[in-house]
């Protein structure tokens, strides 16, 4: 029970800062990542496994669902339309040459593992999640274009991931079968499928928020409630018929607002303060997770986990942004800024569920937590500072330069 008092306490110390902190480098991953590692680290044996891997599991997975929910109902969909060529061109080019360049640098820097262990670690490492730096995707300093990309790419990425991360699973089982007919099923599983079923759930949910609002059925702090259950919906929904509950939940969010434009910044508010307790949780576990393999870090995951932050991530989106006219400072900051947290720990949960047996397993779970925990201070740690020196680059611009296009209030020079 030590680890749950802790996490208790340490959640009450945080909302009772939580004003002074909101803003600062104290964010909620890395506060809690470090509190669950101190806490392994002074006491080893007094913290045990006490939840089943299942059950973080799915409290991983409902967080997740929320916080893409969430972050889908925050993006404006006419900038997204008017802008789609640039999420469109990250999840297109940059995350295929992300998983490609991934692979290349594992097989090179981590020889102990086999091409398809490299390329599960390649897959689990290209998924983003802009909730480790929360404060770009909420920043008027920065560009409303380049924010709904980040954004974007963060709720589509894991859904365009998974079926290359199950062929690559495959693989290392040794499943009989052609592997292009089992990419090509899993990714129809997991896009064609949860795409649609997303936008339904959504849709309709939403439409009937907006009716019964309108109606004066339902009471407001009901109507929260209704609104926050259709993310841990998604998720039922979707693990039942076998797709991604992930894009499934982050495309209901999308289509929420098309159905219940009314009260949808409140409500998204409402739901994402029940998420970030989960988020909490499970960056708390995490922690514990991380701090149990501290002595396993060597030299070579931890300088995989630098390349992966950089190089690996940069490089990819530097491709994908050539013909947008883009200024540099806006693609290096785009490059920089594609974080690794909850999506990755949630994936791999998933690869942990699978039993692999792999030779290189622990180098995997390794290097994967050596880049998340990485993340999490750098990303969490550079936001502010990234933030000003990109808004002093963009006051430099021409106001003509594309991404000040739809910018909604200019960065102070």
């Amino acid at each position: 029970m030590l680890a749950v008092v802790v996490f208790i306490l340490l959640v009450y110390l945080y909302s009772l800062l939580s004003e002074r902190l909101d803003g600062t480098i104290l964010t909620i991953p890395l506060v809690f990542a470090v509190a669950g590692i101190v806490l392994v680290l002074l006491a080893p044996g007094l913290v045990s496994s006490e939840l089943d891997s299942k059950v973080w599991l799915v409290l991983a997975e409902i967080t997740y669902a929320i916080v893409l929910f969430n972050g889908a109902t925050r993006i404006n969909l006419r900038v997204l339309r008017g802008q789609m060529r640039m999420p469109g061109r990250l999840l297109v080019i940059g995350l295929p040459l992300t998983i490609l360049l991934g692979m290349l640098v594992a097989t090179l820097l981590l020889p102990e593992l086999s091409l398809w262990e490299a390329g599960v670690l390649a897959c689990l490492l290209a998924c983003t999640d802009t909730g480790l730096a929360e404060q770009i995707v909420r920043s008027p300093r920065v560009p409303v274009c380049v924010r709904e990309a980040l954004n974007a790419e963060s709720g589509l990425s894991d859904g365009l991931v998974v079926p290359l991360l199950m062929l690559f699973v495959s693989l290392i089982k040794a499943d009989a079968g052609g592997p292009g007919i089992l990419f090509l099923r899993i990714a129809a599983q997991q896009i064609v499928y949860g795409i649609p079923l997303g936008a339904a759930i959504g849709f309709a949910g939403g439409w009937l928020l907006g009716l019964a609002r309108r109606r004066g059925w339902a009471s407001a702090p009901f109507q929260q409630i209704a609104m926050i259950a259709l993310a841990p919906l998604c998720l039922i929904v979707a693990e039942a018929i076998n797709t991604s509950p992930f894009i499934t939940a982050f495309s209901a969010g999308l289509a929420m607002q098309i159905g219940f434009r009314e009260a949808a910044e409140g409500i998204a508010e409402f739901s994402e303060n029940q998420g970030r307790l989960l988020h909490m949780f499970v960056f708390f576990l995490f922690g514990t997770a991380a701090g149990a393999v501290l002595g396993e870090f060597r030299l070579a995951p931890v300088l995989y986990a630098i390349l992966s932050l950089t190089l690996v991530r940069m490089l990819p989106v530097a491709i994908s942004m050539i013909g947008t006219r883009l200024s540099a400072a806006s693609v290096l900051f785009m490059g920089w800024f594609g974080p690794r947290g909850l999506a990755s720990i949630v994936l791999g949960l998933v690869v942990a569920e699978q039993e692999l047996h792999a030779s290189g397993e622990s180098l995997l779970r390794t290097a994967l937590v050596a880049t998340v925990l990485l993340s999490i201070f750098a990303h969490g740690l550079g936001a502010s500072p990234g933030i000003g020196l990109y808004a002093r680059q963009l006051a430099r611009l021409d106001a003509s330069a594309p991404e000040l296009e739809a910018i909604s209030e200019m960065p102070p020079a």
